[in-house]
């Protein structure tokens, strides 16, 4: 169950608000977001509208990596490569012991709703939670660059069991694979077998896409 310290920061991120704790890569640049643009509660269809802000929000990442340059990360070796999805490609980690994921925040509609999705899948799965480790820019494309737990699956996932977890956390299933939480006004989407791995009885949710839906008539 949500601690009331996951709550909290989930209905700051709603509101807009910075997240004080804790301070780490992800709300900082989150932070810097907050700073001129405001978080979006409800789906919006406005396409380039929201493009036009991505950019926006896209050059205020960049000026902030020239003055962090700890966040400026030049290159990725193509030799780790493990997979890559319709958001994210995927890399070994040195350590082993997690993998990079470069991600162009393609399934948001600016960079601010992505960091808002990621830093909410830190309070919820804290297990396979996101670490910011910079961005880097690869063909014109801006991507962040993130490391999660390499988590190997050795046991088939029961779509049926993952919703009853999602449930027991409060969130309801809405449509195939999309969950909302009435109480948090979250939205949840694309659960399914790709994206939860089980390992030794428990689950692992290792690709979340979160909206902020404050109204479930939006949904």
């Amino acid at each position: 169950m949500l601690s009331e310290y996951a709550k909290k920061i989930i209905q700051d991120i709603i509101s807009g608000a910075v997240v004080e704790e804790p301070k780490n890569s992800l709300t900082t640049t989150r932070s810097l977001l907050c700073s001129s643009f405001a978080t979006n509660t409800k789906i919006t269809r406005d396409f380039e509208g929201q493009q036009r802000i991505k950019k926006e929000q896209e050059q205020l990442i960049l000026r902030f990596i020239e003055d962090n340059s700890y966040l400026e990360i030049n290159a990725i070796d193509e030799k780790y490569y493990l997979t890559e999805g319709g958001e994210a490609k995927v890399f070994f980690s040195l350590d082993n012991r997690h993998v990079l994921k470069l991600n162009d925040a393609v399934y948001y509609n600016n960079w601010l709703d992505f960091l808002n999705s990621l830093i909410i899948h830190n309070q919820i799965f804290p297990d396979t939670s996101y670490e910011l480790k910079g961005f880097m820019v690869a063909n014109g494309v801006l991507l962040a660059v993130l490391e999660q737990n390499f988590i190997v699956s050795n046991e088939d996932v029961d779509l049926a069991e993952v919703e009853t977890l999602l449930s027991y956390n409060g969130f309801e299933k809405i449509k195939r694979n999309d969950f909302y939480n009435k109480e948090l006004g979250l939205l949840l989407e694309d659960i399914h077998d790709e994206n939860v791995i089980k390992q030794n009885g428990s689950y692992f949710f290792i690709d979340t896409v979160f909206y902020l839906n404050v109204f479930k008539n939006d949904v």
